[in-house]
Formats: C-alpha cells, structure tokens, sequence
C-alpha cells in the first residue's frame, strides 16, 4: 500500500541548531500517526516545514497522494489537501466562530458563493462539535477549548486529505480532553488521516495505530505506540537520563 502522505529526510536548521534532521515518516489512508517527544524537540517545526507554514524545509521530499508538492507554497500544499492547525489557539478574536471558519473557507475556495461557504462553514464547526448556538459569538470571549474547536473546523473546512493536529489537548482539563479523544476517534471513523502531536500520551496512545518520537530533531523510535513508549531510547528522551528499573 502507497501511503497517503511521505516524508522523506526532511531537514531545517536555524543558523548552528538543527532543528529536524532527517526526518522520514509516513501514515496510510485512514490512520493516525502520532508524534512524541519533550519540548523543543523539533515537532512543531516537522509541521512547519511540511506544510510551508510558516517555514519550508531546507531539504527533504514531501509526497502527498503520490504528489511531490516539496516545491509548492504553503496555500497550494493547503489547497491540495494538507490543512494544520497550531499549538496556540490561532483565531481572529474580534470576529464571531463562524466568520473564522469562513475566513478559511474562503481562502481556500476563492470566491465562491457566499450561502455555499457559509454551509461549509457551518458543516465544519458542526463536525468539530461547536455548540450550534454560539457560531455568532466573538472568539476572543470563549474559553481555550472552544477556540481549539474553531481552530480545528478552520482546518476541517479546508475539506482535507490529511489534518495535522498540534497539540489539541494542551491546557485542557480532563474533561475536556476526553472530549477531545471523541472527536479525534469521530474523525478517524470518517477516514480521516490524522498527524498527531500531543504531550498528553495516554491520549496519544489510545488513538494512534503508529507513534513516532523525536529528540533533539532526530526521530529516535517509530513503531507501534506499545512498542515505542516501551523503548530504552524514549524513556530516556523523556526523563533525561538513562532508564533502570526499580529492583524488586
């Protein structure tokens, strides 16, 4: 089976530090992927230089649908299937959930009839599973997890092949997270392909049929989630020092 999206060496360095060296990676239609690793391990950046937003890479290869899109921008590569969303909950405060998601909508689609994208719009915060009765509600007075739910219809609007999520349960409280999960297993079910980054393994676990984990911009394991976090080199990565089992 061809997988739906390739990463192939991808690399990016900013002046002595090498952020992401090297990296190859790739998840198959309908999967998820997810992605571990401690701060500043160079995650978000493999988002980044992926999508061309807000970076490219300086070398590595990047095959979406047996597509070579490594020498597009960052709206073409979005346009073609590959939509994101970021660690911070990145939306336009002044303006209501609904005209967030159709800020994106737009975008992507050019100028297309207004009742149409309004629907996509609507279809996308419905699936994300956005209370219905505050889509006219300013952004910037909802709390962290209603702004990560518009911020992941943005991306669900863009109708995507693969939807990279970044850290969707950061500064959640359990409840929500779980929330979380359901809407990420929802999305699987629908045959959705998901990158997953998170801190929160027991969610990451759970929900991905492959995990990969990178230090220091290097992927050190990658596997199945059971076989990696059971490995000496992510424990390690982990805990910053070598891993001994307490004697019994």
């Amino acid at each position: 089976m061809q997988p739906l999206l390739s990463i192939s060496e991808a690399s990016k360095s900013f002046g002595a530090i090498r952020a992401v060296r090297d990296v190859s990676l790739s998840v198959n239609e309908g999967e998820i992927l997810g992605i571990a690793g401690p701060n500043g391990s160079g995650k978000s950046t493999f988002f980044n230089i992926i999508t061309k937003t807000p970076f490219g890479p300086d070398s590595g290869r990047v095959v979406l649908g047996g597509r070579d899109v490594s020498r597009l921008r960052s709206h073409e590569i979005a346009r073609l299937g590959l939509a994101r969303t970021f660690q911070r909950e990145s939306v336009f405060a002044s303006l209501s959930a609904i005209d967030n998601v159709l800020v994106a909508v737009e975008n992507s689609a050019g100028h297309g009839k207004f009742a149409a994208n309004l629907e996509t719009a609507e279809w996308a915060l419905d699936l994300a599973g956005f209370p219905a009765n505050m889509h006219n509600t300013a952004a910037g007075t909802m709390p962290v997890f209603l702004r990560k739910l518009i911020m992941i219809a943005s991306a669900l609007a863009l109708r995507p092949k693969v939807l990279l999520l970044d850290e969707p349960a950061s500064s959640l409280t359990p409840h929500e997270v779980a929330r979380i999960q359901v809407l990420i297993l929802k999305l699987k079910s629908l045959g959705m392909t998901i990158l997953l980054i998170e801190h929160v393994l027991p969610l990451l676990t759970s929900v991905s049929d492959g995990l990969a984990v990178l230090d220091y911009g290097t992927l050190v394991a990658y596997g199945r989630p059971d076989e990696v976090i059971a490995d000496p080199r992510v424990i390690e990565a982990y805990l910053g020092k070598k891993y001994e089992p307490l004697a019994s």
